[in-house]
């Protein structure tokens, strides 16, 4: 079974995008926040990459309506 990209209801701190991606990865949701973290100390559009994704990724209980 795939795991869908999506932002689960538990485990959010702000918008679930790094729970999703940990979820996604099979990883820890407190690795990627710090990850995310420490790569904003580098130049980049990272936190304009979480955004676009705290728009794409749809909820975990709108995708589980669906099917």
């Amino acid at each position: 079974m795939s795991r869908k990209l999506v932002r689960p209801r538990e485990g959010r701190m702000l918008a679930g995008v790094c729970a999703g991606l940990a979820r996604r990865f099979n990883t820890s949701a407190n690795m990627i926040r710090l990850l995310f973290l420490l790569s904003l100390l580098l130049p980049g559009t990272q936190v304009i990459v979480y955004l676009v994704l705290w728009i794409l990724m749809p909820n975990e209980d709108r995708v589980a309506t669906r099917y």
